[in-house]
């Protein structure tokens, strides 16, 4: 996911989003510790898909508070 895409999207879908990652890399967790999932790679790649949406929801959220 690439950081322009995330910054044209608003805060709501961003909230939305984020929430969505979070549970994909739980279900990505339990199914690494089951056995299921063998590319670990992929849960690095979706946190810092997480990671980026944070960023930019707390630059959304600081500007609207200004």
């Amino acid at each position: 996911m690439k950081i322009a895409d995330i910054r044209k999207k608003s805060t709501i879908d961003l909230a939305a989003q984020s929430t969505q990652l979070r549970e994909e890399i739980t279900e990505m967790r339990r199914r690494l510790y089951s056995g299921e999932l063998t590319n670990v790679r992929s849960i690095r790649a979706k946190r810092k898909d997480l990671a980026r949406v944070m960023t930019v929801l707390s630059e959304q959220l600081s500007k609207e508070s200004i």
